[in-house]
């Protein structure tokens, strides 16, 4: 669905893309991560038109990127994209007339698009006067009011509560199993855990690694962390060692990595004569993987 290769992109002197490719299959959840400067906001705007580029290819559907492919992509950006003394309903009429849809076509999609992100009920409702996960879910309905085949969300759950998250998540699954293909931006690793099918991290304009998020667990040579409290860190290190642990440093904690899913008692045993505060089993997440990722790639 969306081809990207070799894209390079410059401001000024800076390489803020380096030959950098992506490859979305249709129907899929791609989750686009990595820290502010990565390069992924440049990217998003590479692909919706809003920036040239200096190099590469872009293709949707198999089309070039053109005003015609525009018509292929729906974009969800952060600060939605809301008339707030307009209704929910004269919204979408207005974001789908600028589509060019009219008549019985533009009225079937605006109530197509209410009904999908649950919002029938509030099509008379003003937005100023509708919660931030109503507005988060009317921003992604403009987006699809064309029926697009690509959507991009860019972090479509920034700013919501916990409720409001959830909501949106189940939102996300069901347009994926409508066929839409998503490519989604986030901050919140959990997320992109619950959504994605595959997940890239991007790191200086260009991805260092990407994959299932099981094929991303593999990358880490452990089957779980020991997360370790003690006022004998150096004591603990060695004893860990003993036990054939490698250790590091997650979130200012000390962890050891461990080949195998031990029980915790065969753990505790396995440093004795340490004074320990706490010790906590932790599975693999994407969120350690992450972390390593992106402080010791290049």
């Amino acid at each position: 669905m969306l081809s990207i290769k070799n894209l390079t992109k410059f401001y000024s002197k800076k390489e803020v893309l380096s030959n950098f490719n992506l490859e979305i299959s249709y129907g899929e959840i791609y989750g686009l991560l990595g820290a502010n400067g990565a390069g992924k906001t440049t990217t998003i705007n590479i692909i919706c038109g809003l920036l040239n580029y200096d190099s590469g290819e872009i293709l949707i559907n198999g089309q070039k990127l053109s005003k015609k492919s525009k018509s292929l992509l729906g974009v969800a950006p952060q600060e939605n994209l809301l008339y707030s003394q307009l209704t929910c309903e004269e919204n979408l009429r207005f974001f789908g007339q600028i589509y060019g849809l009219k008549g019985t076509q533009l009225k079937a999609n605006i109530y197509d698009k209410l009904k999908a992100v649950n919002l029938l009920d509030k099509k008379d409702s003003i937005v100023s006067t509708l919660s931030g996960g109503m507005q988060r879910r009317l921003n992604i309905a403009i987006a699809l009011i064309h029926n697009p085949k690509l959507l991009i969300l860019d972090e479509p759950t920034t700013g919501l509560d916990i409720e409001s998250r959830y909501e949106i998540w189940q939102l996300i699954l069901k347009l994926k199993q409508e066929g839409i293909t998503i490519l989604l931006t986030t901050h919140f690793l959990e997320e992109a855990e619950k959504l994605c099918d595959r997940i890239g991290i991007m790191k200086e304009g260009k991805i260092i690694q990407e994959g299932t998020l099981n094929q991303l667990k593999q990358i880490i040579p452990a089957k779980e962390l020991i997360v370790i409290k003690t006022l004998e860190e150096e004591k603990a290190i060695r004893q860990g060692k003993k036990q054939g642990f490698t250790y590091s440093y997650y979130q200012d904690e000390l962890v050891f990595l461990t080949a195998e899913i031990l029980d915790l008692s065969e753990i505790i045993k396995g440093f004795e004569g340490v004074n320990l505060t706490s010790i906590t089993k932790k599975p693999i997440n994407l969120e350690y993987i992450y972390l390593k990722l992106t402080k010791t790639q290049g």
